[in-house]
């Protein structure tokens, strides 16, 4: 935990944000996988952690903005639970860590909330992702789960707050790097021609282990880089295939580290490996030196866009003027997703919240329709604190040449003959973690080896 300071100081700045009624925030509980007792890994929801700091499932907190009250509600330990668990901090110990003095039994929270709504208050909630917690609202709050509606007023406020990172939030994110750029360098020296990419998997997965942090999301490990969020690992690695290894670790404190790397499973790229991964290199470094406070995301991104199409364009994949090319959104055959996302507590940073209110703005929407950019995550002026990825790719996906060439869409700006010879090709992804600062931008964590060069030069030296 952050000092106690840390977490009354900023349940301070929620309160002059929200100003009247009351806030509820709801802690995680362990999720089942099979039955009650064999759980998934516990892992606290990320706002309670942030006002509060503890990680303790089955909790929940009162913040009375009108009565100026904090309260904790939670559960004491029977002696059956200790005599499973062994002995543990009690719930006043648990508040008190936090800057709390008033706990109070899990069960009277539904009385402190009902008798507050009989005298016409206002409770603030947010999202629930979790089935449990929209249950327990709705009990809470005596509403049906198709009328529960968060408040707006106490989302904005989060996130206003939480996307500005404190020096020390960025020595976590950092720390997270660090490990992640330890399980990337690792997973390009064990790879080669004849492992499964699980083995790769379990190997990172260990040395982040041994070093206190678990996965901060699923790792992509994969042979088959074109499908984005590819969960299956059981592939054999074969001459001339390019690994993805999207991959990043969170630490105790919860903050995440998000990098990938995109390499041969040879020594040496081939030709047309290189040529693509040069392609994405540069829209990655044109995207990351527009990096500044004031401009917009989705202008980085779109400039990644002309980037790629310029690339490809010189390998012979698309065709015609650039700029129309883009505005007819031709580079999503290649580029199907957003080119980054905000960070810290959690990987894909407050997504729970919505990305409407953590990426956009009122006036400028999400465009939640188009291809391509309904996957932009972020596309708001930047500010500084902000931690955001920068991760540019092209996915080589046979379905999608198929329905396109079908239908004849964008002939005019993708060579679909030439496209045909890197039909089976996979994909490629380079990602970084930024902080933007109050002139440009920093690169957070010690900088992985990213161009093509460095990774031949690493992996003839290493394996």
């Amino acid at each position: 935990m952050f000092s106690v300071d840390t977490y009354q100081h900023r349940r301070e700045r929620l309160k002059k944000q929200v100003g009247s009624g009351i806030i509820l925030l709801l802690g995680n509980i362990e999720n089942p996988i099979n039955f009650e007792h064999n759980t998934y890994p516990f892992r606290q929801d990320s706002t309670f952690l942030y006002y509060f700091g503890i990680k303790a499932p089955k909790l929940a907190a009162i913040i009375d903005l009108d009565e100026n009250k904090e309260i904790i509600f939670g559960y004491e330990l029977s002696i059956d639970d200790i005599v499973w668990t062994g002995k543990q901090e009690t719930l006043k110990e648990k508040a008190m860590k936090s800057g709390i003095n008033d706990s109070r039994p899990f069960d009277t929270l539904a009385s402190y909330l009902q008798q507050a709504l009989q005298q016409n208050r206002f409770v603030h909630y947010l999202p629930a992702y979790q089935s449990a917690n929209k249950i327990l609202i709705s009990q809470l709050l005596q509403i049906k789960i198709d009328a529960i509606q968060p408040s707006t007023t106490l989302i904005q406020a989060v996130v206003a707050q939480r996307s500005i990172k404190e020096e020390q939030e960025i020595v976590q994110i950092e720390e997270a790097i660090r490990v992640s750029t330890e399980m990337h360098l690792l997973a390009m020296r064990m790879t080669k021609p004849g492992i499964k990419e699980y083995e790769i998997t379990n190997a990172i997965q260990h040395l982040a282990a041994n070093q206190g942090c678990p996965f901060a999301y699923p790792p992509i490990v994969t042979i088959h880089g074109e499908i984005l969020h590819n969960q299956a690992n059981h592939n054999l690695l074969k001459s001339g295939n390019l690994v993805l290894n999207d991959s990043g670790v969170e630490t105790a404190m919860g903050y995440a580290g998000d990098l990938t790397r995109t390499f041969p499973v040879d020594r040496k790229f081939t030709t047309k490996q290189r040529e693509l991964y040069d392609v994405v290199l540069k829209a990655f470094t044109d995207a990351r030196d527009m990096l500044r406070p004031g401009i917009t995301f989705k202008e980085v991104h779109l400039q990644a866009a002309t980037s790629l199409v310029n690339g490809l364009k010189e390998v012979g994949l698309m065709q015609g003027n650039t700029e129309e090319a883009v505005k007819n959104h031709a580079h999503t055959m290649f580029f199907q997703c957003g080119l980054g996302h905000m960070m810290g507590l959690d990987v894909h940073d407050m997504e729970d919240l919505g990305e409407q209110y953590v990426g956009y703005t009122q006036a400028e929407p999400k465009d939640t329709t188009t291809f391509g950019l309904k996957s932009l995550r972020l596309g708001k002026a930047l500010e500084p604190g902000f931690v955001l990825t920068i991760e540019p790719g092209i996915y080589i996906i046979p379905d999608l040449i198929d329905m396109w060439r079908a239908e004849k869409k964008n002939e005019d700006f993708i060579n679909y003959e030439k496209l045909e010879e890197y039909r089976h090709f996979g994909g490629i992804r380079i990602e970084d973690d930024f902080l933007i600062t109050e002139n440009n931008f920093r690169l957070l964590g010690p900088e992985l080896i990213k161009t093509a060069d460095e990774i031949e030069n690493y992996r003839t030296n290493h394996v």
